[in-house]
């Protein structure tokens, strides 16, 4: 029940009170999806990579290009902050004291974030040289990756710092 309803308060915050600041209608990207964008275009130039971020004004996501390619977008739903509600929902119903808890949601916050932005990138120098693996890498390979760090960092969790393992 405490997972339940801390999803919904959270998902409650995040669509009715962040999201609904940016105007669909003129296809407004909101900073989140903005930042997460630009922290991949920086992680890519690291790499030596020709990358840049173009605001896309046909819909609400940021276009990376590639060597002169329009590789991939990142729209909302690239910014992880759907897996990161889960992720502290679960964390919350089987919470032990505030301050265990709250580390451990914000360094997993923290590993979510930085394994996301690297997924991003990662997810567009693959697209850029195998075009044809686009539904391979973008709806099965990434995902599988991202959600598998937030099903590792449950498990630990669970089995090292919960009220469940204390109980063991």
């Amino acid at each position: 029940m405490v997972f339940f309803a801390s999803y919904l308060v959270l998902y409650f915050c995040y669509t009715k009170v962040y999201l609904e600041q940016y105007d669909s209608a003129k296809n407004q990207i909101d900073s989140i999806t903005k930042s997460v964008a630009n922290q991949t275009e920086f992680v890519l130039k690291i790499f030596n990579q020709n990358i840049q971020t173009i605001d896309n004004t046909d819909e609400a996501s940021v276009r990376l290009v590639l060597n002169n390619v329009y590789v991939a977008r990142v729209v909302e739903g690239c910014n992880a902050v759907s897996v990161i509600l889960l992720f502290v929902s679960f964390i919350v119903a089987f919470s032990t004291t505030f301050k265990r808890t709250f580390l451990f949601i914000f360094v997993g916050i923290l590993i979510i974030h930085i394994l996301n932005i690297a997924r991003i990138a990662l997810l567009t120098w693959a697209l850029y040289h195998y075009p044809n693996q686009q539904k391979l890498l973008h709806d099965i390979i990434f995902p599988l990756f991202i959600y598998g760090i937030v099903f590792v960092l449950w498990l630990v969790w669970l089995h090292k710092f919960s009220t469940y393992a204390q109980q063991k």
